[in-house]
Formats: C-alpha cells, structure tokens, sequence
C-alpha cells in the first residue's frame, strides 16, 4: 500500500498579505493539501465511517432476478389485453419459484419477493382483482411491467455501487452488501497527533498551583478527531521549553500524519511551537481577520502538516471546525468539505467591526430565529456546551437588528 505524504513545503501566503480573509485563507490552505493516508482492503463488517480510496464495483445484480412488488397475480401484458385468464396451478413466492413455464392467457398466483415467472411481465395487485371461478378479471389502465422489479436496477453488476471519495454510512454499507462485495478498498485512517503547549496548562485533576490552567483543548480536540472519524495519538503537554516542544513534534511526526497544536501559534517569547516550525521545519503564520481565533500557525515538520491553533479553548474550537476539519477531511480522502450556512432570522442585534469575520455561538430557539450567548469570551467553553452551532457573520458586514438573515452553521454540520 502507498504512503504518500503532500508535496507542497509550506502554507505561505502571497508576498505582502498581511490580515487575511477567512476565505482567502482557506483558498490557500486548500491548495496546499492533498491525501496523505495508504490504502488497505477492510471486511464490509470493518467499514463504516472509513473513506472509500476506489470506486467499488457490483459483483451481482440486485436484485438478482425480476421479482414482484406486491402480492397479487403475474401474466403476460399481451394476456391481459385479451382479455380474462384462467390462473394455473401453484404460485411464485420469495425463496419459493413457480417452476413452470406460463403460455400464453394464462395468470398465476405471485406473492411480494416472488420471482416473475417465466412467460410473464406484469404483476397485478390483490386488491384489483377480481375472480370468478379459476377466471382472473382485470380493471383496464394497467401497464407493462406494472408491480414487477427488474433485475438489477437498485445495482447492476459491472456498474459502480459507490464512488471513491465517499464516507461509508450504514447506507453505504446496505448498498455494498446487496451488490455482492464482501471487501472495500479504503483509505487508511488519519492519524491525528494532538499536543497542548504552556507552563501553566495542567492535566485534568491534577493539583492547581496559582496560575495555572486546566487542559481543556486536548479532549476537545480529541473529541472532534475522533468523531471525524480519525485516529488519536496523544502528545501530552508540553511546557514552554523548545527542546520538549521539539521532542513532542518529533512524536508527532513520527507517529501521526498531521499534529493538531494548541497554544504558541504566535510571535511571543514563549510561542516555540511557531518559533521552532521557523527555525528547523516550515513555518507560516497566518492573522486571520476573524473573532475568535486570528494567529493560526502553519507548517511542517519532518514533512509532516501541523496546525498551530489558538490556545483559548473557543478559538481553538472554531478554528478547528472552519480550518482543520476541511484540510484533515482532504487529507484523509474524503474531500474538502466546507459545511453550508442555513439561513435564520437573528433573535439578536449587534454592532460590528470592520475588517474581520465573526463567528458567534449560537443557537435556534422556538420560533426558529438564532439567539447568541451573551458573553464572546474566548476562554468561556460553557458557551460552546449552550450553543448549537455557530452563527458567521461575514467580513465587514453591517450591524445586526433583530430579524435581520444571518447564516447559522450547526455543530452538526461539522460532525460534532
């Protein structure tokens, strides 16, 4: 199997971009990623939620005979048109065929699942017939081919079932299995590294001496890696010391195919994630005008992708749904994917800033209309736990009254 890694050197924008537009900067980042993850051949059993690396081709058609929709009675079109018919001995049933062969004005019993028997084309149902002795009576109108299921038209063999790009849903899955295929060539799953960075970050449950922080970005980090459908490598927390900061992206690459990191994205004395991406790998560091989030830091190490996110949890957070999650779907196969905006009326109003995009966390309330929390902190993570999805406003765009459209993305939409 194939281990490919991208080949684009670094995420750099274009000489002299200074504050840049979320949508530029996704147009950039997009432009940079490619599939980085092999391919492996997994049982149908193995495969929901993995991404699909080739078409998968019907091996047998479903359904794999011409059978009835309904319980009624089968015969040849031109029989009907002649006129009443005398039904036959037997029926066709679900795993039970009618073994013989109709003639001509002839009808026989069928049952919904039956094969068409052979000489007929046409089912008709129970409830439109009527019987006079052995003699089937017919109402005028029925078509050919009426209550019959062809062979292979829910999959013919030959043809693709699914197409390469496709996350494997228990849809998916139903699909696969009725077109005959056992095995799926599939990309191999992302594997995520995720490090938090910072002398006072502290792990959950740890003692709390006066300035510290208690880790909250890497199980949400985590948590979203995770329910996109990626594996987990866990690089702990690494102080601001450079040479553990370098231990723990030489982990990472070692063991990942991209590394989510959150805090030292920056320019400071103490950002060594964005300094040491300058100084030994690639380092670009973008100011993205955008509220919460701006520094995101981007590069490489060891030829591996590594994100350098915000270290407030809420900037974290939205710069992993409008950021990461499009380049590591890309990444693993499955496409970039940007989640598409439902229009709302805001049950909110807000003065705006020019220059910069802003995202909200909101969500619906009775009437349908988008109510936001009423603090935008960024350290204030109980607000992404209120909220239901995020509400976009665009750059520079004007004040917001009451009623006025706004776009509402729901964390749904981002698989979370």
């Amino acid at each position: 199997m194939d281990d490919r890694r991208p080949v684009n050197d670094c995420f750099a924008l274009p000489p002299g971009v200074d504050w840049t537009p979320v949508d530029e900067a996704l147009a950039a980042l997009k432009a940079s990623i490619t599939p980085s993850v092999g391919t492996e051949s997994v049982d149908l059993r193995d495969a929901l939620g993995r991404v699909l690396a080739q078409d998968a081709i019907a091996i047998a058609n479903h359904p794999i005979h011409a059978n009835a929709a309904v319980d009624g009675f089968a015969f040849a079109h031109a029989s009907y048109l002649a006129g009443p018919m005398p039904i036959v001995a037997g029926r066709s049933a679900a795993g039970s065929p009618f073994e013989g062969v109709l003639q001509p004005g002839e009808a026989v019993r069928i049952l919904t699942g039956g094969v068409i028997p052979e000489g007929t084309d046409t089912v008709m149902l129970d409830e439109d017939s009527r019987i006079e002795g052995n003699v089937l009576h017919a109402p005028t109108g029925l078509k050919l081919g009426a209550n019959r299921r062809k062979a292979g038209e829910n999959a013919e063999m030959g043809t693709t079932a699914l197409a390469a790009g496709m996350r494997l849903s228990p849809q998916a899955l139903s699909h696969a299995a009725a077109a005959g295929l056992t095995q799926l060539t599939v990309y191999k799953r992302l594997r995520v590294a995720i490090l938090s960075t910072g002398d006072e970050v502290i792990e959950p449950g740890a003692p709390q001496p006066t300035g510290s922080v208690i880790d909250a970005n890497r199980p949400m980090l985590a948590g979203l890696a995770t329910a996109w459908g990626f594996d987990v490598v866990d690089l702990g927390i690494a102080p601001d010391d450079p040479v553990v900061v370098r231990a723990a992206l030489d982990r990472g690459a070692a063991n990942a195919d991209v590394i989510l990191g959150s805090g030292g994205a920056s320019a400071g004395d103490e950002d060594h994630m964005a300094q040491l991406l300058g100084e030994e790998g690639t380092r670009a560091i973008w100011r993205i005008a955008m509220k919460p989030g701006r520094p995101l830091a981007l590069g490489r190490w060891n030829g591996v992708p590594v994100f350098g996110l915000p270290g407030n949890p809420v900037a974290a957070f939205v710069c992993s749904l409008i950021f990461a999650r499009p380049a590591l779907m890309a990444m693993s196969g499955a496409g970039w994917l940007e989640s598409q905006p439902e229009h709302r009326p805001a049950a909110f109003s807000k003065r705006r800033k020019t220059g910069r995009r802003e995202y909200l966390r909101g969500r619906l309330n009775a009437d349908g209309g988008v109510e936001v929390f009423a603090n935008e902190g960024s350290g204030l993570i109980r607000g992404l736990v209120w909220a239901t999805g995020l509400v976009d406003l665009p750059d520079g765009g004007p004040d917001i009254e009451e009623g006025d459209d706004v776009r509402f993305l729901p964390f749904s939409a981002f698989g979370c």
